[in-house]
């Protein structure tokens, strides 16, 4: 499997018609704003740029999201939310009638999602649940773990929201609902079905729901945002304001690789060039140069770092990469745009 970046001759903003946008490190961090954010996004919607907001939180209502963008310049309405929440709803009705018991372990919004969909709530292992949905929330207990772990011993279908094993938050990272989901595991040695990125099931709902025709993923995890949209066949922008770092784009696997990097989200305003090959096994674009050589990465010494040495690196690096050969990843700076 090989992937290479692409080339945008236009700004992704008129390339596209509908941006699936992650929110931790993509359009904010934590409670604060990230730098050139609001505007890029505003100007993006100038254009003609459709957005939906695509979140792994399950925790949390789509009224709540948009409210929180809203209070930070980016004016957003709950249809423009999609949650795991909803996703996780969506996946229960391909095997479930309306009626059935599902077992939330899990936040509001994941209860409501739930409902939404004509499911039945339920308390206990004890009803009998058809399945149990279990997404994120910061009063989750033992208990709670306990009583998934009931319901899937006994024969439940158990949907995660999503499978993030870490959370970001104002402090560092801390377990997500992936940890969590890994206790149920661990106490019935059932995996669950997940409806969270990296599963494309969320932004084809999305795309579905808007009617778009060229979608693009905008986010900042590799694993999760960029591993989604490329199973989904959806061209993926990274920008490196949040988890994965240029570095990690450098030494990604084909199944990580975005389609697209930049160094936040005014790279939705610009063109994307492409490297190209040179002599010597150099990779060159807008003026810098990289290449691979007795397994490591190599950078011209010419002119800052930014963003189009990153493009060097990756296309450097993938290529040795795709034809087997290693790439030292002590030989990868951190690079930084």
């Amino acid at each position: 499997m090989t992937a290479r970046l692409r080339e945008s001759a236009t700004p992704l903003a008129s390339a596209h018609d509908l941006a699936l946008v992650d929110l931790d490190g993509v359009a904010y961090k934590g409670h604060l704003p990230i730098p050139h954010a609001a505007a890029s996004l505003a100007a993006a919607r100038d254009g003609g740029l459709r957005l939906v907001f695509v979140t792994n939180n399950a925790s949390r209502e789509p009224e709540d999201v948009a409210g929180q963008l809203t209070a930070l310049d980016i004016p957003t309405g709950a249809d423009e939310v999609m949650t795991a929440a909803q996703a996780c709803a969506a996946l229960l009705r391909t095997r479930l009638e309306p009626g059935a018991r599902v077992l939330v372990v899990g936040g509001a919004g994941l209860v409501t999602a739930v409902e939404s969909a004509g499911l039945v709530v339920v308390g206990s292992a004890d009803d009998r649940p058809d399945a149990v949905a279990q997404g994120y929330a910061p009063d989750l207990g033992w208990s709670d773990l306990a009583e998934a772990a009931y319901a899937v011993a006994g024969g439940a279908w158990h949907v995660a929201s999503n499978l993030d094993r870490s959370l970001p938050t104002a402090r560092g990272f801390a377990p997500g609902n992936g940890a969590l989901v890994g206790a149920v595991t661990a106490a019935t040695g059932v995996r669950p079905d997940s409806a969270g990125k990296p599963s494309p099931t969320m932004y084809r709902l999305a795309v579905e729901r808007a009617g778009a025709q060229r979608p693009l993923v905008v986010g900042d995890r590799l694993d999760t945002d960029l591993a989604g949209a490329r199973s989904g066949g959806i061209p993926g922008l990274h920008v490196l304001t949040g988890v994965s770092s240029a570095r990690d784009a450098v030494l990604a696997e084909p199944g990580l690789r975005p389609d697209f990097v930049g160094a936040d989200l005014r790279a939705l305003l610009e063109p994307h060039p492409v490297p190209v090959p040179a002599d010597d096994g150099w990779w060159e674009c807008g003026g810098r140069a990289a290449r691979v050589a007795d397994g490591r990465l190599e950078l011209d010494r010419h002119g800052p770092r930014g963003i189009d040495v990153v493009r060097a690196a990756c296309a450097a690096a993938w290529d040795a990469v795709d034809a087997g050969r290693a790439v030292d990843p002590q030989s990868v700076p951190d690079l930084g745009a």
